[in-house]
């Protein structure tokens, strides 16, 4: 007897153009994988509510920065909350998928953040500078993103804002989780080319760093990837979490690694679709 294939509804922008990254080339790459596990439908996130229903899961993936269709992301949202859709990431996290504001909570928790404000009135929780960086709340890719002087800070409108010191680090490195299980890391060695990556071997310490994000985090099944920068100090702090759709670089894995995160992204997406109809 054949077993039943579980069948998902794989969202992405295959036509999106990112600096230094080709995401159709990953989620081709992506989908051929998954096929032998599920039956796949492919399309773009403004164009899915239609399928929705169709399938046992939805796979969020590299659909661009939200930003850009924002009312229909709204609607994506509520549509999964209310009609229990399974969703892959789940839709419950409280990092990029809310918006930056969750680095403003984790400094004033005394979490190892780049210090993050949203109100000139708690310009006590940001170091001297004589640069700040000014990032929208719902940006994403460096859009809207302004380097403004400590004097022009007093006189900037910050509403829909952020504002972070400028950080002069060594290197980012990002560490790549799925649920809360480590998978891989890879890092910038030259600061000036983001998406120049290389693989990192990440210490036992770079890890503790790293996790307390992801433990701190809601999502319950999904990829996540923790951006971080290396201080002159040698110190890690955090630049974001990305718990919606993250980049995931593969092409720059070996082939034992990029098998391994295959495998157990296909385990991660049976335990969700089982979890949401149980008995299965």
């Amino acid at each position: 007897m054949t077993l039943k294939k579980y069948s998902i509804l794989y969202l992405t922008d295959l036509y999106f153009e990112a600096k230094g990254r080709k995401y159709y080339e990953e989620d081709l790459y992506l989908t051929s994988r998954l096929r032998e596990s599920f039956d796949i439908l492919l399309c773009h996130p403004c164009d899915s509510a239609r399928f929705e229903e169709m399938v046992d899961l939805i796979v969020f993936r590299n659909t661009g920065p939200v930003l850009h269709y924002k009312n229909y992301y709204n609607s994506f949202i509520t549509r999964i909350n209310t009609k229990n859709i399974a969703c892959y990431n789940t839709m419950t996290g409280k990092a990029d998928m809310k918006g930056k504001s969750y680095l403003t909570e984790l400094t004033k928790a005394g979490y190892p953040v780049i210090p993050t404000i949203e109100q000139l009135q708690d310009l006590s929780f940001l170091p001297e500078s004589d640069k700040y960086m000014v990032k929208l709340k719902d940006g994403a890719d460096s859009i809207g993103m302004q380097v403004i002087d400590k004097e022009a800070l007093a006189t900037i409108e910050l509403d829909g804002n952020i504002v972070q010191p400028f950080v002069d680090f060594i290197y980012e490195v990002s560490f790549y989780f799925i649920d809360k299980d480590f998978q891989y890391a890879l890092y910038a060695p030259d600061k000036t080319k983001r998406w120049n990556l290389e693989i990192y071997e990440a210490t036992a310490e770079d890890l503790t760093f790293a996790t307390q994000f992801i433990t701190w985090n809601t999502v319950t099944h999904g990829i996540q990837r923790v951006d971080a920068c290396r201080t002159s100090d040698g110190d890690l702090l955090l630049v974001e979490l990305e718990d919606l759709n993250p980049y995931l670089s593969l092409d720059l894995l070996t082939h034992e690694t990029r098998d391994k995160f295959v495998k157990n992204f296909i385990e991660s997406i049976s335990k969700t679709i089982s979890e949401k109809q149980p008995g299965l």
